[in-house]
């Protein structure tokens, strides 16, 4: 059963022992993400401040914070039952013979199920305010000692493709200015930046942006997942919830919102006005530099008529964001396999903070093979930023970081197995020569074959015998070891 709302989640996670209230005042002004920040390094519980200092509204943060948390927010007893399930459609097809088709109606209903549904009122709007409300208002939260302010940080950022009418729903940080405008750090790669490209494309003085704050699980999820251009993340929230996203229409504007939702900002961009923005403490463990993005100006505020207000902290590796990766890692391999079928594996280690580092096991089956895979990664998405491809054999397990580093380093030859490339890098990179432009490192630490010049016998690995590690086992138990 679908959860309904925030606050479903929020039982749930309660009733699995994975929430901690806290009763008393913690100032939103880096304390909470002090709080927040040992908790997920401890892999302690999600975290409900009920009286953040200064407010009334309550804040929940490290909700998503560990693969066990992210099994509660999917209803899943593991996030591969995730991917189990998108290969199961992934694989459907259309049999022959009536019986056959008819055996296939519930799947399709089941498909059609997953289409978001637009309702004429919802909880999100129990309160409206067209005057008289502020940003700060909210405990918004001042992760970092040197951040530029106080930055929402898990909001759902909602736009329309002028040239299609197609939904976005992306997750981009906003830095609170004042009570009525917050920067919309929209990096110049993702889908938000473009629908802003085409309206300034067609002349468009303004273009109107909703910002949700608070909803169900796994439409909170959906926005930070790296789905292709115009493919509805509300559709994809229905298939992770197996129910509909119920929409409803925002006041001011005709986008839609999560019906469920806590808190709606609407308001627009005013196309060309652009404000400096940070700097901010990323997911990388630096503060991202300050830069020039457009402002959201807020017309209109809708809300529960007692919110909670969902947020996040990033920074030093491992936080609640690299759980929320990992589940992406795990959910999204079977399409990744659908384009490049001899990839088995793939980890992204947390020190590598998704784009840095993707380990790749694969099955070889000719000269030069980890090439045409490393080349291929960096033609899928947002896997254009990875910064390093490790490319090993499909006996490696990438998930063992150890072992890849150990078969890595001694199935190298440094000058003929490291290749660079130059094209687009993540716009957190800081060390990248340009803004969003600089190299990328492809390693094949595949074992290489005589067809790509090596001619000398591969070695055997060490291994103990099966039969001698049995009778070993014996002799260790009457030494007491």
């Amino acid at each position: 059963m679908a959860y309904r709302d925030l606050r479903d989640f929020i039982r749930a996670l309660e009733e699995n022992r994975e929430l901690k209230r806290i009763p008393f005042e913690v100032d939103p002004v880096l304390e909470i993400a002090e709080f927040a920040d040992r908790a997920v390094k401890q892999g302690g519980p999600a975290l409900l401040f009920e009286k953040p200092k200064g407010y009334a509204t309550p804040v929940l943060i490290n909700s998503f914070a560990s693969m066990r948390k992210m099994e509660i927010a999917l209803e899943v007893a593991s996030v591969e039952d995730v991917a189990a399930r998108i290969v199961e459609f992934l694989e459907m097809r259309m049999p022959e013979g009536l019986i056959g088709k008819l055996k296939m109606l519930p799947k399709l209903a089941d498909m059609g199920a997953f289409f978001p549904k637009t309702v004429s009122k919802g909880a999100c709007q129990e309160v409206v305010r067209t005057e008289g409300f502020s940003l700060l208002d909210f405990p918004v939260l001042q992760c970092w000692p040197e951040d530029g302010g106080r930055f929402i940080t898990l909001p759902m950022v909602f736009s329309r493709n002028p040239d299609t009418g197609k939904r976005n729903c992306g997750m981009y940080r906003m830095q609170v200015f004042d009570g009525r405008t917050a920067g919309m750090h929209w990096q110049t790669h993702k889908q938000g930046a473009e629908h802003y490209r085409r309206a300034q494309h067609h002349g468009s003085r303004r273009m109107d942006v909703a910002v949700a704050i608070g909803s169900d699980p796994a439409t909170m999820y959906s926005a930070i997942l790296p789905l292709p251009p115009d493919l509805d993340e509300m559709l994809i929230a229905g298939f992770l919830r197996q129910g509909p996203v119920e929409m409803v229409k925002c006041q001011t504007s005709d986008l839609e919102v999560p019906a469920n939702a806590e808190i709606v900002l609407e308001g627009y961009v005013e196309l060309g006005e652009l404000r400096t923005e940070g700097p901010f403490g990323d997911h990388t463990g630096y503060y991202s530099l300050a830069d020039e993005y457009p402002v959201f100006h807020v017309t209109c505020v809708t809300q529960r008529k007692e919110p909670i207000y969902a947020t996040t902290i990033v920074g030093p590796p491992p936080m609640e964001d690299y759980y929320m990766g990992k589940a992406v890692e795990r959910i999204f391999l079977p399409l990744m396999r659908l384009q490049l079928p001899e990839v088995r594996d793939i980890a992204m280690p947390p020190e590598g903070v998704f784009h840095n580092l993707i380990l790749v096991a694969i099955r070889k089956s000719y000269p030069g093979h980890a090439r045409k895979v490393m080349h291929a990664i960096w033609g899928l998405g947002q896997a254009m930023f990875s910064k390093c491809i490790v490319v090993v054999d499909e006996d490696v397990d990438v998930q063992n970081y150890r072992e890849v580093a150990w078969k890595a380093l001694n199935h190298i030859d440094p000058e003929r197995d490291i290749q660079f490339v130059l094209g687009p890098v993540d716009s957190l990179d800081h060390s990248s020569r340009l803004p969003n432009y600089g190299s990328k490192m492809g390693v094949d630490a595949t074992r290489k074959w005589p067809g790509e010049g090596f001619t000398r016998p591969w070695p055997g690995e060490i291994r103990m015998s099966q039969e001698v590690k049995r009778r070993v086992d014996e002799l260790w138990k009457a030494a007491g070891l």
